[in-house]
């Protein structure tokens, strides 16, 4: 059974609905397009998309056309677009007029006829159409799922956040820009509903028999967040009454698994009620939330959050932290949904920085247990998830390349958290800081810098060293010590010299916070006391030293 669960554990850490990143060491200039901010990227922000797609799903085929609104910056005449092969972009035009390209990879870059002044508010129209990658092992390989359901209809659903949204719709891939708002536009055979993103504003049905879905996206989308998730769904709701006044929740799942998914989705007012507490009201009130039933595991959908756990608790049935705990919760609601807070409503500006998502949701599982069973559930589960870190790489990845850091974002993570929580040593201090977060960065694009000062400000703390050491560095402090003639020495080891972290401890049952730093110190009287013993919310270890 240990065995089986660290499996299931280490198959997780490079997981959590997002994707398998190339761990190489040297980049390409097909990773500065896709990762950095060009030249091309740089001059317009991106206003509003209407994505239009029709979806044949017995050919696995596409065709649609993307209008991207944009703001001028600053004038320039070449304006950058990503969309994968096999996908191919058939025509662009701008106020009626075709427009050039060139192609260099994924990165289509379009030559504009009309002059771009500063302030001005324009508009270009890709058209686009193709067999888009098909996901073998969605979501951690990215592309369209076109699998069927139990009656043999089709159901489809995209699963892209390391591929990347280019994967099946041509944008401007890259995380620091997002639109504002988003029309959804997805064309489906008359006898299957597509669900994505926001609100559904209407249904057309078209003569050709097929029916559009038009969904409008009243907020600030993440492009890896924008989904289509298409078949012959049940649909059922239900409001909650939140911190900002009643949220619309409203659920897609297949026909055979509906009573199935009554029973499960309860989970999903439990979860609100524990992330509102602790980080502040759900950030998409105007969009509502969903949950929706798709053909792979579940990713992190704005608005539309989607769900294959199979309606078990844990992850697949298993309890990953092998606490006992991990089994009150369906795995893939609680962290999925979490992500509407840290990834969706707070967004990474590059990837480099997938802590931000990563880490702050995995805790979030954590303060979820504490919510429904108690502060001592809580700290058993995020500890019991220890036993899954790797300590391979630091956490955060390369910047510019579209790069990722280690899988341990996602325990380490979540444990460093756990750790400044006990450093913090104030409950209410910590929660006001998790809801701050999402309040000071609401809808909004950022970087580690940024959320480290935005901590280190609010606590009034020195904390650089800190996440030097959790973020920047693959090892972890032993708080070295030994006891002589009744007096406690002590020190870091196996860190950053500038290390020096206080920590509570326990001498001769007796509890005391010590500030070691990486020289020797020996300032405390300890008595009769032979050993020590740290506190286990602390991700360190302790270790005597023999004299």
């Amino acid at each position: 059974m240990k065995i089986k669960q660290l499996f299931f554990g280490l198959f997780l850490t490079f997981f959590s609905c997002t994707f398998l990143f190339s761990q190489k060491t040297k980049f390409d200039r097909q990773d500065t397009l896709r990762g950095s901010i060009t030249a091309e990227r740089a001059w317009w922000d991106l206003n509003y998309y209407h994505l239009e797609v029709k979806v044949d799903p017995q050919k696995q085929y596409i065709e649609g056309k993307n209008t991207i609104q944009y703001t001028v910056k600053a004038p320039h005449d070449v304006l950058q677009i990503d969309l994968q092969g096999p996908l191919k972009i058939t025509k662009i035009e701008q106020d009626g007029q075709s427009l050039n390209w060139k192609k260099e990879g994924y990165a289509w870059f379009v030559n504009l006829k009309q002059r771009q002044n500063k302030g001005d508010v324009n508009q270009i129209e890709v058209y686009y159409s193709g067999n888009p990658k098909v996901a073998i092992r969605p979501p951690w390989d990215g592309g369209i799922s076109w699998e069927k359901d139990a009656n043999g209809l089709p159901y489809v659903a995209n699963s892209n956040q390391g591929i990347g949204a280019s994967i099946w719709w041509p944008c401007k891939d890259h995380p620091a820009d997002e639109p504002d708002s988003m029309l959804i536009s997805i064309t489906v055979p008359e006898n299957l509903m597509d669900v994505s993103n926001g609100r559904l504003r209407r249904v057309e049905q078209n003569q050709d028999k097929t029916k559009t879905y038009h969904w409008f996206v009243n907020s600030p989308i993440n492009n890896y967040g924008v989904n289509m998730s298409v078949a012959d769904y049940a649909h059922f709701s239900e409001k909650y009454k939140g911190e900002k006044g009643i949220l619309d929740c409203n659920y897609y799942v297949l026909k055979e698994n509906l009573s199935k998914a009554k029973n499960q989705f309860k989970q999903v007012s439990m979860m609100l009620d524990a992330f509102e507490h602790w980080f502040g009201p759900y950030p998409f009130y105007e969009d509502g939330f969903k949950l929706v039933e798709v053909p792979y595991l579940g990713m992190e959908h704005q608005s539309a959050v989607t769900y294959g756990n199979g309606y078990r608790n844990g992850y697949r049935g298993t309890d990953l932290s092998d606490s006992g705990w991990g089994l009150k919760f369906d795995f893939i609601i609680i962290h999925e949904a979490g992500h509407e807070w840290f990834a969706n409503n707070i967004t990474y500006q590059d990837v480099a920085d997938m802590w931000i998502h990563e880490s702050f949701t995995n805790y979030s599982e954590c303060l979820y247990v504490e919510h429904h069973y108690g502060k001592k559930a809580g700290a058993e589960y995020v500890i019991g998830t220890r036993r899954n870190i790797a300590n391979d790489r630091p956490v955060i990845g390369v910047y510019d390349v579209n790069h990722k850091g280690s899988g341990d974002m996602y325990y380490k993570g979540g444990n460093m958290l756990h750790t400044l929580r006990q450093m913090i040593n104030d409950d209410e201090k910590w929660r006001s800081i998790l809801r701050g977060l999402n309040e000071t960065f609401y809808h909004q694009n950022v970087s580690t810098q940024q959320v480290e000062e935005y901590i280190a400000k609010e606590t009034g703390l020195t904390l650089d060293y800190f996440f030097d050491q959790y973020l920047r560095d693959v090892r972890i402090p032993i708080l070295e010590y030994y006891i002589k003639e009744g007096k406690l020495s002590y020190r870091w080891a196996n860190c950053d010299s500038e290390f020096k972290m206080p920590v509570k401890v326990k001498i001769g049952g007796e509890e005391n916070w010590l500030e070691p730093d990486t020289q020797w110190s020996r300032a405390l009287d300890v008595g009769n006391a032979t050993s020590l013993e740290m506190d286990v919310n602390f991700y360190a270890t302790a270790m005597k030293i023999i004299d």
